[in-house]
């Protein structure tokens, strides 16, 4: 009986629980779109704009599904992990879709939260000439998001947390997360980037992988009186921001670099890896997600090799970008062991 009893717990033990958003993408492609260099912003180095009062052509539009949350679990379910995510999502039309898409990827529904008061969450992206984009999001649901009992406890079964964007009382949720015994890894969305140093430091010390793109870095390290006054050349330094969050506190430190690659940081070695030329660039949505949650995965999968892990993050993340929206493109663990 007693053997009986230990298999059961074993079996609902879960590798990663993933934590954040999760949204309907509405996507638009358009060529309209300028780029714009904003060499004079550190925080703010590359614009999108168009015409003021013009009406624009749009090429294509798609829905999918998104949100951090999501797209990770999607992802690391794929890779073969047992999964399950805590998200809100409003008691609609659109929630039920993606909690479909959650049991079509056998993601585990059984921590989502149902919010009747608030609509699912959606986001807004356009897509420019260079498959670059920008999303403008609506979190809805995904403000009302909560970390109780019930949900600690199961986080606790967990080897990992895979943490996302948050809103709301996210401060509130973050204090409640960083009480499980799992393992935390941490993509943070920009409510948390622009809060600050002095907002999620003392998390940062409690975070085992901290992955972020080389614009949120620079916010990072910036938002630190320590790091105020350094000068563009400095924190344009990818090598200067790792060592600089790694003080924080993560034992892992990775920053993506779009095209020219990613690196990480363990205290020890300064790893590099650089993309892998995609088939096809569609565009760049979920590209984070994937790279983040499979580089996660890839130190569960090769026992801790970093090198490894990061080659299997630009396979998945070159796969996405072949592909429309965040989740079509995703490899299967026999496609990233290929």
């Amino acid at each position: 009986m007693t053997n009986k009893i230990n298999k059961q717990k074993i079996m609902r033990k879960y590798d990663f629980i993933t934590i954040g958003g999760t949204t309907e993408d509405i996507t638009f492609y358009t060529n309209e779109a300028i780029m714009i260099d904003n060499k004079k912003d550190i925080l703010a180095q590359k614009l999108m704009a168009f015409e003021y009062g013009a009406k624009l052509r749009i090429d294509g539009s798609y829905s999918t599904f998104g949100g951090g949350a999501s797209n990770a679990a999607a992802c690391l379910s794929k890779l073969g992990f047992n999964v399950a995510a805590i998200v809100a999502l409003g008691n609609d039309n659109r929630g039920k879709d993606i909690i479909l898409n959650f049991k079509k990827n056998k993601v585990d529904t059984n921590l989502i939260q149902k919010i009747k008061t608030h609509e699912t969450g959606f986001t807004f992206f356009i897509v420019g000439n260079d498959k670059e984009h920008v999303g403008f999001s609506n979190r809805a649901a995904n403000t009302k998001l909560s970390i109780g009992a019930k949900e600690l406890k199961e986080m606790d079964k967990a080897k990992y947390i895979y943490l996302t964007s948050l809103s709301g009382k996210w401060r509130e949720f973050l204090k409640n997360v960083f009480k499980t015994k799992a393992k935390i890894a941490w993509n943070p969305g920009h409510i948390q980037l622009h809060a600050g140093f002095n907002a999620i430091g003392k998390f940062l010390k409690k975070t085992y992988i901290l992955t972020v793109n080389r614009d949120e870095a620079i916010e990072l390290v910036v938002s630190n009186p320590k790091y105020k006054e350094k000068n563009g050349k400095f924190l344009n330094e990818i090598p200067n921001l790792l060592k600089a969050i790694r003080s924080y506190g993560p034992e892992i430190v990775v920053i993506t670099n779009g095209k020219y690659g990613a690196y990480a940081y363990d205290g020890k070695k300064i790893y590099y890896q650089k993309i892998l030329k995609e088939k096809k660039r569609v565009d760049t949505t979920g590209v984070g997600d994937a790279f983040g949650s499979t580089f996660a995965a890839g130190l569960e999968l090769f026992k801790g090799d970093i090198k490894k892990a990061m080659l299997a993050g630009v396979k998945n993340t070159a796969s996405v970008i072949g592909q429309q929206g965040a989740q079509n493109g995703l490899l299967s663990r026999r496609g990233i062991l290929k």
